[in-house]
């Protein structure tokens, strides 16, 4: 311990929980990646089911009409891929979400990654899924289930690249233990 103190200046304060910065950019930039990550992902699930639907010979839309869990998991990849088209939503949402979830980790002394990511995926998961089955519910019941679980594994997906990109922007391991050498 003696030797730690006499290594340090004499004005430097031990390493202590204070003000995270670059908090608000992180929220920003991991708001405006989700709506995009959404939507690639949604593609991307609409793409495959597309492949499967061609593979078995079934129709996508009258697949849909016709209602049941794979009906809703088309649904909620088409309404997944349309995400960006209502970004002055799902930012905003996004942004609350995280916001009050994974932005208040580094003040709390919270810097492994691993948190950032489990809550990013379930806000993630969440936020979608909540949605789709929604708009899966005006299909039928069976569509609304399967929109929520298609919904909540597109929203967990892009969820976990949001909290993968907020850790990296504020880097909390970093910047809770530097010392503090300020004079003023």
């Amino acid at each position: 311990m003696a030797t730690e103190d006499a290594a340090r200046p004499a004005y430097a304060e031990p390493a202590r929980p204070r003000r995270v910065k670059r908090v608000k950019l992180a929220l920003f930039c991991a708001s405006m990646i989700a709506s995009v990550a959404v939507s690639i992902i949604g593609g991307l699930t609409l793409g495959l089911f597309d492949l499967i639907g061609g593979a078995v010979g079934r129709d996508l839309g009258v697949t849909i009409a016709q209602g049941g869990p794979v009906g809703g998991a088309i649904l909620a990849a088409q309404l997944s891929m349309l995400n960006f088209i209502l970004f002055f939503l799902t930012i905003p949402a996004a942004a609350i979400a995280l916001g009050l979830s994974i932005a208040r980790l580094p003040g709390r002394g919270i810097t492994a990654g691993k948190p950032y990511l489990r809550w990013g995926g379930i806000w993630g998961g969440v936020l979608v899924s909540v949605t789709t089955a929604l708009f899966g519910l005006f299909v039928d019941v069976l569509a609304g289930i399967g929109a929520f679980i298609t919904g909540g594994l597109i929203g967990g997906l892009a969820g976990l690249f949001c909290g993968l990109v907020f850790h990296s922007i504020v880097r909390p391991a970093r910047q809770l233990s530097q010392e503090d050498i300020s004079v003023f």
